[in-house]
């Protein structure tokens, strides 16, 4: 019984940004409805399957939620989710609004229909700018908020994209706390209401809240651009037979250092001794710590700084990480049995609760795997669904699969 349980969201989200945001929702106790295509969520077709449609994108974007797909283009399909509307708590949607608009489906009218409801979009743009209809993805964002700029000055001058869905997200991150905080509107007053949250506006405030640095004035005090954040050499460390992750920050950490590293040359350099003496010269204090570091395996390092109390962490890739010792030891990443994909690893909701803990309720569902049950909890009788199915309006239950 996790803290949303008791709330209803109607997920008319695709690919990754509203989804991750929904199976959040799910996995915090509420009852995500996914309505799906009758092809499907296109995740369901990226990465290696046992099965098709079940993708490992769509596995860890998808659970605690149930599947039912209707085809919103045809009247019934759109009476369906109407119906479904009426008693839900929260519609989620990242369709440019025009698209909504267009299905009949925008929120004057559902508003009508149910004054209780949050009626959440997670699009591209807000829609009092030029931007508002433009398509948006991941990587546009990325471009847009700086990023990509970002990572050619920290690096070799190339800009590139961050190698994760970054800003989807972030941005579905932004949209549960929003989400959240309008159902504690609505518990208040009563009223619904319509929520916006736009891709680039968001990222353009979590980019820029880093760097605008000497931009925040007016007139500016220099070009912008944290410089820690921005130096050549603020990456994982090359010891004698691999790689760290060290970050020596405050004055206490230093001295530790300087303490476990004999360095106590450094400790009277100006460039060294102080945080402000540091914050001008972190060009030069971040090539010295690559030199140093250098000098010693890995193992030598991180027991030594573990010693001395400086922050330091392995530098993992995407099989090492899955037997960090601290995710091994809270079961971060369980394996449990799929009903349909057999043995899958799962990830742990991250944050606790002590009176309402909250669990995935459910894996990854199926194609339409909850369509008839979803279809008869909104007053369809078995004829009517199946009169739906035949009209193609929705599919058939899914059956079992073939190895």
């Amino acid at each position: 019984m996790g803290p949303l349980s008791g709330v209803r969201i109607i997920d008319m989200t695709t690919v990754l940004m509203g989804p991750y945001a929904t199976q959040m929702l799910g996995d915090y106790g509420a009852d995500i409805i996914k309505i799906e295509t009758l092809d499907g969520d296109v995740t369901r077709q990226i990465g290696p399957t046992r099965h098709p449609g079940m993708g490992p994108v769509f596995l860890n974007t998808n659970r605690s939620k149930r599947s039912i797909c209707l085809d919103l283009k045809k009247p019934a399909g759109r009476d369906v989710v109407l119906r479904l509307i009426a008693s839900a708590d929260v519609l989620v949607y990242n369709v440019r609004p025009q698209a909504m608009a267009r299905l009949q489906l925008g929120y004057d009218v559902v508003a009508k229909l149910n004054p209780r409801l949050v009626y959440a979009g997670v699009f591209g743009f807000g829609q009092d700018g030029p931007y508002a209809a433009k398509p948006a993805y991941d990587d546009l964002i990325q471009g847009g908020s700086a990023l990509a700029h970002l990572m050619a000055v920290g690096g070799d001058d190339t800009p590139r994209y961050v190698p994760n869905a970054l800003v989807d997200r972030i941005v579905g991150l932004t949209a549960v706390g929003a989400i959240c905080a309008s159902l504690v509107h609505r518990d208040r007053t009563g009223r619904g209401q319509r929520l916006d949250i736009p891709m680039f506006e968001t990222m353009a405030g979590f980019v820029m809240g880093d760097h605008l640095g000497g931009l925040t004035y007016d007139p500016p005090l220099d070009r912008g651009g944290y410089a820690r954040h921005l130096s050549r050499d603020r990456r994982p460390y090359k010891t004698s037979d691999g790689f760290i992750c060290v970050i020596v920050y405050n004055d206490k950490q230093w001295n530790s250092f300087f303490e476990a590293t004999g360095r106590d040359d450094l400790r009277g350099d100006v460039r060294f001794a102080t945080f402000a003496g540091r914050a001008v010269n972190i060009d030069t204090v971040y090539a010295e710590l690559a030199r140093i570091f250098a000098t010693k395996t890995t193992t030598e390092w991180t027991e030594l700084l573990d010693r001395a109390d400086v922050p330091v962490m392995p530098m993992h890739d995407l099989e090492s990480i899955l037997q960090d010792p601290h995710l091994v030891a809270t079961d971060f990443f369980p394996v449990v049995d799929h009903p349909t994909e057999g043995r899958i690893r799962n990830m742990k909701v991250s944050a606790t609760w002590s009176e309402t803990p909250a669990e995935p309720t459910r894996l990854a569902p199926r194609l339409n795997q909850h369509g008839a049950e979803i279809l008869h909890e909104a007053g369809y009788s078995a004829d009517e669904i199946a009169a739906l199915v035949r009209d193609g309006v929705t599919g058939a239950s899914p059956g079992t699969p073939r190895d």
